[in-house]
């Protein structure tokens, strides 16, 4: 059994099954430093005038989709060596895989509020063997659904993850 192998066997053994991350509460100076990594001045001005004046201060569009961990982040020799966390690398733990971000689609339903609690729920949706010019790869669908406490969604992300050998074979013309 291959590599890649195993990556599909994984992924569809997990197909359906939602994971639950408690993402905490969701503050204005988190909001603050995605519009300055954005460079969203407007924003940076907006929300702190509403935070001021004791006014709701709602998150910029992408904060949700946008924030790849809810932790500190690993150190970077926790990281794999195609440079992602391993809890951003599902059906690869222990695999020597190298992993692309094959694209994404985001759906904006509600903004957070500062002082809402996020969750975010996330599942594998599919997982099918391809073969390219450079060889086999697995296409992985994943969707994370980020939810209030009432249990309204507020984004959801569906996201496709292209998984190959971590050993490129040579390409003949």
């Amino acid at each position: 059994m291959s590599v890649l192998d195993d990556v599909l066997s994984r992924a569809r053994g997990l197909i359906g099954r939602w994971e639950d991350e408690d993402c905490g509460t969701v503050t204005v100076k988190e909001f603050c430093r995605y519009a300055a990594a954005v460079d969203d001045v407007g924003y940076l001005r907006r929300a702190r005038a509403r935070e001021a004046a004791g006014e709701p201060v709602e998150a910029p569009p992408l904060f949700l989709a946008a924030t790849m961990s809810w932790e500190d982040g690993p150190a970077e020799e926790d990281l794999r060596p195609d440079g992602l966390a391993v809890r951003e690398s599902p059906c690869t733990q222990g695999l020597p895989v190298r992993q692309v971000h094959g694209g994404q689609a985001v759906r904006l339903t509600r903004a957070p509020l500062a002082g809402t609690r996020v969750t975010a729920s996330r599942t594998v949706t599919s997982a099918e063997r391809k073969h390219g010019r450079s060889g086999d790869f697995v296409l992985l669908g994943l969707t994370t659904r980020y939810t209030s406490p009432d249990g309204n969604e507020l984004t959801a992300v569906d996201e496709t993850i292209v998984v190959l050998d971590a050993l490129p074979k040579e390409v003949t013309a």
